[in-house]
């Protein structure tokens, strides 16, 4: 953690850049500090995030799109998108084990071991602690018309201030926020993994970039398909159009104004001017996020502070066990350590910008589902840097590069 510098030297991409900036370096910090921030503002001002909120671009009088939410986001996404050279991408093909495995992994695996997990843990061990009659509000799934009193997987539509809601078991929205975590794999931190647990930058790169598109494809079919046996609502609209505003926007931004960027002003001037500009913005659009999440959350996590504990254990275990499965599987296809380590850390790492954005435009920043994807955040640095520990100390089991 010590290292301040970094040069990826690869056919990927060439870019000298800090490694761990002071944001990332303290990222757990900040956000405890924004889990107090917004509870704090929850309490002393409601309105404020309510009147942000309500700050969406709605199709028959329903909110689809938080400006908000969609500006940060944007800002989360597309600092990593620029840096990305997708015309690289095709030479990925020299690396057929490492790449295959890890998609495998990513879209084969993880998704539905996180939600048989997550709906053992939530619906099965913590049901009594969170309570089996306990209910959360979300919003009506984008494009249905339904009466009050309908009901709709494991819902009913009620009616809250005038407005159509869906009450749905709260476990159940926990759920929904864990399986948004499981088909979102890492494309932005898994760079500061993999170059701690000294493996193959270009490798990870590579994967940077297929997980970016692949994306576009999987996330909105696995998602929908996972809800709709979670008993939970799958609006179909609303999915496709977080992964148009959320995923493909910030990447056709990138990939058009890097190269514009760099026929104008130099390869050089990218790189090391106009990259380092963008190195906190990431994390600080991240953070105000959580305020805002946590500045509804805040009264049921000072309620029930034990909430955040019963959503972290199940997503502790995936991480572990998605890890361990790509750890091993390295092991024992023959791969070496240095493509074992990001292999294997890209699986268990999750784009929690993403997961987070979708679950507050799908069923609401208040929500349940919401909540859960920000105890994702929560967790993830300190258990990640713990496995790159584990990885360093075991770079013996593999064979040399």
């Amino acid at each position: 953690m010590g290292l301040e510098k970094q040069v990826w030297e690869s056919d990927f991409l060439a870019v000298e850049e800090p490694i761990v900036s002071f944001f990332e370096r303290y990222l757990t910090i900040w956000v405890l500090l924004c889990i107090a921030t917004g509870i704090a503002l929850g309490k002393i001002a409601p309105g404020v995030a309510q009147a942000l909120d309500s700050m969406a671009i709605t199709v028959n009088g329903a909110p689809v799109v938080s400006i908000p939410i969609a500006i940060c986001l944007f800002l989360m996404m597309y600092p990593i998108m620029v840096k990305i050279d997708f015309h690289e991408v095709l030479k990925a093909g020299r690396a057929v084990r490492p790449v295959g495995l890890t998609l495998i992994i990513n879209w084969a695996i993880k998704p539905f071991t996180m939600f048989a997990i997550a709906s053992f843990f939530l619906g099965t061990v913590f049901l009594n602690f969170i309570g089996p009659e306990a209910t959360d509000l979300v919003k009506m799934p984008f494009g249905e018309d339904m009466l009050v009193g309908d009901a709709y997987g494991a819902g009913q539509v009620v009616l809250v201030d005038g407005v159509k809601m869906l009450e749905v078991p709260l476990w159940r929205s926990y759920l929904a926020g864990c399986i948004l975590l499981g088909i979102a794999p890492c494309t932005a931190m898994v760079l500061v993994w993999g170059y701690l647990s000294k493996g193959n930058d270009g490798h990870t790169l590579v994967m940077v970039a297929i997980n970016s598109l692949t994306m576009l494809l999987l996330f909105g079919f696995l998602g929908g398909y996972l809800l709709g046996v979670g008993k939970l609502p799958v609006p179909w609209e609303a999915l496709l159009l977080s992964i148009s505003v959320y995923v493909a926007l910030p990447l056709i931004a990138g990939y058009a104004s890097r190269k514009w960027i760099i026929a104008a002003k130099g390869e050089a001037w990218f790189r090391e001017k106009f990259l380092h500009f963008l190195t906190p913005v990431t994390i600080a659009a991240l953070l105000v996020t959580l305020v805002l999440l946590f500045s509804f959350k805040g009264e049921t996590i000072v309620q029930n502070p034990l909430t955040i504990l019963w959503i972290a254990i199940p997503l502790f275990v995936q991480t572990v066990f998605v890890f361990a499965l790509g750890y091993g599987l390295s092991k024992l296809f023959g791969l070496s350590y240095e493509n074992a380590a990001p292999t294997a850390m890209i699986g268990a790492s999750n784009h929690f910008e993403v997961a987070i954005a979708t679950a507050a435009m799908l069923y609401g920043l208040s929500s349940g589902a919401a909540l859960a994807t920000v105890v994702g955040v929560l967790i993830e640095v300190p258990l990640m840097l713990m496995l790159v520990r584990f990885c360093l100390a075991t770079r013996g089991w593999f064979r040399a590069a």
